[in-house]
C-alpha cells in the first residue's frame, strides 16, 4: 500500500493552505490532563506541519494561533499560551533560517505581551530575506476586525480627497488586509471536527476549499496533512463557473 505522500502531483499543490489548529484542549480533558497541556502537544505537531509544508514546497502556510477573541479565555490558559508562543518563537529561529522559512504575523500584535512581541518582531526581522516558505501566523487575530480595519483606511483616504468612493475595488481593499502581497488560501483544513470557520479569513477564504477531520491537532500527523493535500487534489475548482466549462479549459 502506498503512503499518502506517494499520491500527491506536486505539480498541483495549492500554493496556500491555512489551518484552523482546532482540538487541543478536548485532546488534554480527554486524557485528564489540564487544557495547557494539549496546547503544548499542539506545538509538536506545528513544527511536523511546518517541516511538511516546506519540504513539498508551499509557498504559504497560515496558522491560526490565537484569535482576537481568545484573549476571553481564562488568565491562566492565556498567560500560558503566550507564554508557549515566546518559546516556540526562540526555539524555532534558527530553524527558520537555517530552512530559509520567512516568518510573517497577521493581527493586532501590538496586544501581545510585550516580551513576546519583541521576540516575534526579531524573528520577522531576521528572517526577512528568506525566500522559502513563508509561515504566516495569525496572531490576535479577526476576520471582521481586519476588515473594519481595512475599511477604516479606506475610509480615512476618501476623507482626505486622496481616494474616491467609485475608486474603491475588491483588490484595493485587498491591499489593505494584513495578508497583502500573499495569495488567497487555496485550502483552509480545520482539525478538531467542528464545522465553522470562526472569524479566520472571512474575506480571503472566500473560494477556498475546505477540509474538515476529526482529529485533534496535537494527533494531526504528516500523513493526515498529506491527505488533506490529496483530497483537495480531487476537487474541482469552479469559481463560479459551470464543471462543463472548467473541463473543457483543462488539458486532456
Amino acid at each position: 500500500m502506498s503512503s499518502p505522500s506517494s499520491k500527491l502531483d506536486r505539480n498541483s499543490l495549492p500554493a496556500h493552505v491555512a489551518i484552523i489548529m482546532d482540538g487541543n484542549g478536548r485532546w488534554a480533558q480527554n486524557r485528564g490532563l489540564m487544557r495547557l497541556m494539549g496546547h503544548r502537544s499542539g506545538v509538536k505537531t506545528v513544527k511536523k506541519i511546518v517541516t511538511a509544508a516546506r519540504e513539498l514546497g508551499l509557498q504559504v502556510l497560515t496558522l491560526y494561533a490565537f484569535s482576537s477573541e481568545n484573549w476571553k479565555r481564562p488568565e491562566q490558559e492565556v498567560s500560558g499560551l503566550m507564554t508557549l508562543l515566546k518559546s516556540y518563537l526562540e526555539n524555532e529561529l534558527s530553524t527558520m533560517l537555517d530552512n530559509n522559512i520567512k516568518l510573517r504575523c497577521m493581527g493586532r500584535k501590538e496586544q501581545l505581551p510585550t516580551k513576546v512581541r519583541e521576540v516575534l518582531d526579531t524573528s520577522i526581522r531576521k528572517t526577512a530575506g528568506n525566500t522559502g516558505l513563508i509561515l504566516n501566523l495569525a496572531l490576535s487575530y479577526g476576520g471582521r476586525s481586519e476588515i473594519v480595519r481595512a475599511a477604516r483606511i479606506l475610509a480615512s483616504k476618501c476623507a482626505e480627497g486622496t481616494l474616491h468612493p467609485d475608486e474603491i475595488t475588491e483588490d484595493l481593499l485587498s491591499a489593505h488586509l494584513y495578508s497583502t502581497g500573499l495569495p488567497d488560501p487555496d485550502l483552509v483544513i480545520r482539525t478538531g471536527g467542528e464545522y465553522r470557520l470562526s472569524n479566520f479569513l472571512l474575506w480571503q477564504a472566500s473560494y477556498a476549499e475546505i477540509y474538515i477531520t476529526d482529529t485533534n491537532w496535537p494527533d494531526f500527523s504528516k500523513n493526515d496533512f498529506h491527505l488533506a493535500l490529496e483530497n483537495y487534489q480531487e476537487r474541482q475548482r469552479r469559481f463560479g463557473r459551470t464543471g462543463d466549462q472548467v473541463q473543457k479549459q483543462e488539458p486532456l
